[in-house]
């Protein structure tokens, strides 16, 4: 199983997992030293997301096809792209769409015995479920939504031990942003019914899970299709609270927030229930008002100064990161500047900077005033260059504060211990690397591991910390 793109495409792939596990098929890793074993078919769970993205996913299945086993394409761009794919990729065995998901341990075997499979149709998956949310719930237990078939009979199969581990809250999103074509091929947002959740929660962590990191195409969604039983427009709150205070469960973070939906009970919730990642990955895409309209979305650098304010007279320490396209049609060097005055007193702790680029069948792929790649590779590179200052400044106001770090990985020849504190998200937003401490060394920590250290120092977004404790773990099911 070889899974590409982002979190929400790991969840889906050890779901998958468990499915074949319970079919009759055995999962191996042909790395695995010695024991190692050759596949008879390999699965590629691929991204469809962007450019770059699809021919990583290209790329992938044509490397597993050199291998001489059976190969066979799901995931997003197997959705997106179906029967178009197979036909431009005779290397893949099969092309197979999320409709395949529950009979996929069989469409394998046919694979194996030489039987070929029909490539996946793709349908605008937004047409399969009614528009009324209050309907929604109902009606998706005629749809497959990846990441929702946890439970009795299909348990996760997780594909590492890692401390750290995605838990889907929802799939889909209901949004019209003009350049993004995810809810084509996702679909329609589908909330997970809170006790669903929980107990998978609670399963992860028997698996020696310490940290929960909740994650969808739009978190702050979550519930609207629950109806009031289920905590209304705080679902997401009660549902963070419920996580948190799961035994085992050191950290529960939650990724992917709307601003126009992150509401200021919601902001103080994250920022001080205790269990919860005071972090913050916020959806901004931009901050000229102008430019957002074009996008379809909403707010502008006055209101999201506005709420970048109020999640730091919550938590000062709070992290907070987001994502920025920039030289999106018709932005001009006004549209520029506020992005530059929103990025210079927002002070964010990560961020991520891309240069627009058409999307099959979105909005913008035909909007005019399309800027020249030389204009936006040069707008990129000043976004770039402002924000890596910016960062780096916000790590160093760190310096001499205490973090509380999960250790992910262990001191070795090659490689120094690290893990992430609160404001660190899973390899996006830098990490804590140990350095020698008092009494405490690198090499005294264990993977699992939570550790009260001190920020002595910084390279770049990294800090560099000193261990001081080794907090007490609680296990699973105690009192």
């Amino acid at each position: 199983m070889l899974t590409l793109g982002c979190a929400r495409n790991e969840v889906d792939s050890e779901e998958l997992a468990g499915r074949l596990a319970g079919g009759g098929w055995e999962l191996v890793d042909p790395d695995d030293g010695e024991a190692g074993q050759a596949p008879d078919v390999i699965v590629v769970n691929t991204c469809g997301f962007v450019e770059s993205a699809k021919k990583d996913s290209v790329d992938t299945l044509l490397a597993a096809a050199d291998t001489g086993a059976k190969v066979v394409a799901v995931g997003c761009m197997a959705e997106r792209y179906g029967a178009e794919l197979a036909e431009s990729l005779p290397e893949a065995d099969a092309v197979l769409g999320f409709d395949h998901y529950p009979d996929l341990a069989e469409r394998l075997g046919e694979v194996l015995s030489g039987h070929a499979v029909p490539s996946h149709v793709p349908v605008d998956r937004r047409t399969l479920l009614p528009i009324s949310p209050v309907d929604r719930q109902a009606a998706a237990a005629g749809v497959t939504v990846p990441g929702h078939a946890w439970g009795p009979r299909i348990e996760r199969k997780r594909l590492d031990d890692a401390p750290v581990a995605s838990l889907k809250i929802a799939s889909g999103c209901d949004r019209r942003c003009s350049f993004c074509a995810i809810p084509s091929f996702r679909g329609s947002f589908v909330s997970r019914l809170p006790d669903e959740i929980v107990a998978e929660g609670a399963w992860l962590a028997g698996q020696g899970v310490r940290e929960l990191v909740l994650v969808s195409e739009n978190t702050t969604s979550y519930g609207k299709d629950l109806g009031r039983e289920h905590a209304g427009d705080r679902a997401l709150e009660a549902l963070l609270t419920r996580l948190a205070a799961l035994p085992g469960v050191d950290r529960v973070r939650a990724s992917y927030l709307q601003p126009a939906e992150t509401r200021p009970n919601l902001v103080r919730a994250i920022a001080t229930t205790p269990g919860v990642a005071d972090y913050f990955d916020m959806s901004f895409q931009h901050s000229s008002e102008s430019v957002l309209r074009r996008m379809r979305r909403f707010g502008d650098t006055d209101s999201f100064l506005k709420l970048v304010g109020q999640i730091r007279e919550h938590s000062p320490a709070a992290g907070i990161r987001s994502n920025f396209i920039v030289g999106f049609p018709g932005e001009t060097e006004a549209d520029f500047a506020e992005l530059v005055r929103f990025l210079t007193e927002a002070r964010l702790d990560a961020v991520g900077v891309f240069g627009y680029s058409d999307e099959d069948g979105t909005e913008a792929e035909d909007l005019p005033d399309k800027l020249d790649a030389e204009t936006i590779a040069a707008r990129v590179s000043r976004i770039s260059d402002l924000v890596e200052e910016l960062t780096a400044q916000r790590a160093e106001e760190r310096v001499g504060s205490e973090v509380v770090v999960l250790v992910e990985h262990p001191e070795t020849d090659d490689e120094d211990c690290a893990g992430r504190a609160a404001h660190q998200a899973p390899e996006v937003d830098g990490e804590c690397v140990f350095v020698a401490g008092d009494p405490l060394e690198p090499a005294d920590l264990a993977v699992g591991d939570l550790v009260r250290a001190r920020v002595v120092d910084t390279e770049g977004v990294d800090l560099l910390v000193e261990p001081l404790e080794v907090l007490p773990r609680v296990s699973p099911g105690a009192a």
